[in-house]
């Protein structure tokens, strides 16, 4: 008897093969989605390059300028933030209307089928949420930049300890600012029998100088 209760102990625990293809599954899901967002990102960035001409266009068949027309038009020079055809910024509050909601559908995606799965854990007076994440643009801008890093660290460039470090410098900051008691969804759901969605009030800008003065 003492020989067979040795030998349950030390046998591995196991997690179920359905388990693992269904985690498996997901994230196939999710690099697939990632994928599919990169290629609409280079695409929008495509017809934003079409609109401006490199020079090497002009020289292939459009009409050749003069130094007068040059001259004369000086809106059409290269401009410092934006002929490049690449976004100014990966923020996602940065971004413009169409690429922004192309960023947010992805979003959506990880945060439903990865990180609420795993890592979202009960809804209690403590801990709120609001299923309406999407409306609070604090927590539009954490959770981003947390998929962010999540994409990044969970490469296998990021090298073995990559996972780690997402846990311990990403994933626990950012749930303990979005999920305190007193964080954007303060006067959220907090019992998820009775969702509640509310936007707290933020402090008002100050005036500028301009703005007095007119």
């Amino acid at each position: 008897m003492s020989d067979l209760a040795a030998g349950s102990a030390d046998e591995p625990i196991r997690v179920p093969d359905q388990d693992l293809d269904d985690l498996a599954a997901t994230l196939e899901r999710l690099i697939k989605k990632t994928e599919a967002q990169g290629r609409m990102l280079e695409r929008l960035k495509g017809e934003d390059s079409d609109t401006h001409p490199t020079p090497d266009d002009a020289e292939d068949g459009s009409p050749e300028q003069g130094d007068d027309e040059l001259q004369s038009e000086p809106d059409s020079a290269p401009k410092a933030s934006g002929d490049t055809g690449l976004p100014a910024s990966v923020f996602i509050l940065a971004l413009d209307n169409d690429a922004y909601g192309i960023e947010l559908d992805a979003l959506t995606a990880w945060v439903n089928h990865l990180l609420l799965p795993v890592y979202g854990r009960e809804i209690t007076t403590s801990r709120p949420w609001c299923h309406q994440w999407h409306d609070h643009p604090e927590a539009v801008a954490r959770l981003h930049a947390l998929w962010l890093a999540w994409q990044q660290f969970t490469d296998v460039e990021a090298g073995v300890a990559g996972p780690s470090v997402w846990h311990r410098d990403h994933l626990d900051p950012t749930w303990l600012q979005l999920r305190a008691p007193d964080g954007p969804f303060a006067a959220c759901t907090t019992n998820p029998n009775r969702p509640h969605h509310r936007l707290l009030p933020t402090p008002a800008p100050e005036a500028t100088e301009l703005e007095l003065a007119a």
